[in-house]
């Protein structure tokens, strides 16, 4: 039971610690824009390269 003393207050730490860290990616914008990031990931914007004209060798 003694060891009680030491992770309640572990744990309660480790809890407030977490819920600072989620607000303070809250504050800096971290979910502002949660559907481009997955279009991003998907999108093609690399123009298709054209191959090159079939030339005559001499």
């Amino acid at each position: 039971m003694e060891v009680l003393v030491i992770l309640v207050p572990l744990a309660l730490g480790l809890g407030l610690a977490g819920l600072l860290g989620f607000l303070w990616s809250l504050k800096s914008g971290q979910y502002d824009d949660l559907d481009g990031a997955a279009w991003r990931a998907i999108a093609d914007d690399e123009p298709v390269a054209e191959p090159p004209p079939n030339r005559p060798v001499a």
